[in-house]
């Protein structure tokens, strides 16, 4: 269940030139027309309308990303739905169908988007959020490489950038996981509309793997997960560490409390086909063999945004030991 259930690995980031904070939403940059980059718009049109009706934007960030995962519980799963293109990348939301990343990432990328009044909402909003999020120091120039392909590097970048909080470590005792392999896109590379009519991309794939698998990475092992749900709060995104070679993690969704307390998985589920909100967080681990335990981000409002280069690169070598890396040749090193 690794990227052919979902992005799960991808390059260290290339040298960017990120603005300075902005106050409303920046544009994405759409390389693609909307036909082809947004589908669901009247499901899109909907989620919104409530939102602000009921307030949403009044929530902590993490209720708010919980109330847009729960508003697309039933969403058919549907599984590739960022390939959209034999060559050209760009920013895109399907509400028609999710697969376990988009569907946390667009639960993100629509609490970020209603943090900024506004009269009306368009699809151009909510795509700028997933530019931000989805990529490498948050730009998408159109080329396939730029957008993050593994959960572990989208932990460490949107930390850098503001976006999340790694709150691994202050939610529960954590193990470390050495000596994995990530190689799932460059050994399945045929299974990706992009690489497959692109093939000479593997060679910068296989690169980022090679950085992706020196990440430092810590995770709470599953017979501990019952003991600590208490200390995970709704909204928390929950990504799935896996036993099996290819990347780290195998699966990601969102943490779910219910009002008689029970934290509950909210997750796009290949087995039931849709977006579901499934068992308790540890039952759901304890159903399948191949899970060892999960990581833990927390939404940050849009306001903690860093879109500033150099602090960015700063904590993100803080963070990973890696300086900037440009996938066109030019290295830093540790």
């Amino acid at each position: 269940m690794l990227r052919r259930h979902f992005p799960l690995a991808a390059a260290l980031f290339c040298g960017l030139a990120l603005t300075t904070v902005a106050t409303t939403s920046a544009s994405a940059k759409e390389n693609l027309p909307q036909s082809v980059t947004f589908k669901g718009k009247d499901t899109f049109n909907a989620i919104v309308a409530k939102a602000v009706k009921e307030n949403w934007r009044a929530l902590p960030m993490g209720e708010r990303v919980a109330k847009f995962g729960m508003a697309m519980r039933g969403i058919p799963y549907v599984g590739y739905t960022l390939e959209i293109d034999n060559h050209v990348e760009s920013a895109s939301a399907n509400f028609n169908g999710l697969d376990c990343w988009t569907f946390f990432e667009i639960s993100l990328g629509l609490a970020r988007m209603i943090e900024v009044p506004k009269e009306t909402y368009t699809p151009s909003d909510l795509l700028a959020e997933i530019e931000w999020t989805r990529y490498r120091g948050g730009v998408c120039s159109g080329h396939y490489l730029d957008r993050i392909h593994y959960l572990a590097e989208w932990w460490y970048d949107n930390e850098a950038r503001g976006n999340v909080a790694r709150v691994t470590r202050d939610v529960g005792p954590t193990v470390s996981l050495t000596g994995r392999k990530c190689q799932e896109m460059t050994v399945l590379w045929k299974g990706y509309r992009y690489l497959k009519n692109n093939p000479s991309y593997l060679p910068e794939m296989g690169k980022i793997e090679q950085r992706e698998s020196s990440l430092p990475f810590r995770y709470i092992p599953k017979d501990q997960v019952k003991a600590i749900e208490k200390n995970i709060q709704s909204g928390d995104i929950i990504g799935i560490v896996t036993k099996e070679t290819g990347g780290h993690c195998s699966h990601v969704g969102l943490a779910y409390r219910t009002s008689d307390g029970v934290l509950h998985f909210l997750h796009a589920s290949k087995n039931y086909k849709k977006v579901t909100l499934d068992k308790s967080l540890s039952g759901y681990l304890n159903d399948f063999r191949s899970h060892a335990g999960i990581i833990v981000a927390r939404p940050l409002p849009r306001s903690n945004t860093v879109r500033d280069r150099a602090p960015y690169l700063a904590a993100f070598k803080d963070i990973t030991g890696y300086t900037q890396y440009d996938l066109r040749g030019e290295a830093g090193g540790r």
